[in-house]
């Protein structure tokens, strides 16, 4: 396994208040393993960050509003995954491109119910 790869995605509320992230994998992301990605998203670019264990975004905004608001939802949003630069390497890797990819092709059907905002 040689280089990385960012897997970049984004919070935004129903405001279209943003907040974004992204995840360091050790390996470079495949086209294959780009198309195995967005198979397994709802509607091409949603998915639930608890539901395969990536860091959730939300609370950045609550920071700004106190809390949960009637705007936030369960879905993040997948940007890209792309090649790292060598300026973002330096950090700790989250796990690996197939790590990442084994994980959401775990999903047979998104859990709204993992989200503390399914219910907002």
């Amino acid at each position: 396994m040689t280089g990385f790869s960012i897997f970049d995605y984004l919070y935004r509320d129903a405001s279209n208040y943003k907040s974004w992230g992204s995840l360091l994998l050790e390996g470079r992301a495949t086209e294959t393993e780009l198309e195995q990605l967005r198979a397994q998203l709802n509607c091409d670019e949603f998915f639930i960050a608890e539901q395969v264990g990536i860091p959730p975004l939300y609370a950045e905004l609550w920071k700004f509003s106190d809390g949960p608001t009637e705007d936030d939802h369960v879905w993040h949003t997948f940007h890209e995954l792309r090649q790292a630069e060598a300026e973002e390497i330096a950090g700790q890797p989250w796990g690996s491109v197939s790590e990442l990819i084994a994980r959401f092709k775990s999903v047979n059907k998104w859990n709204e119910q993992l989200s503390p905002n399914w219910d907002i």
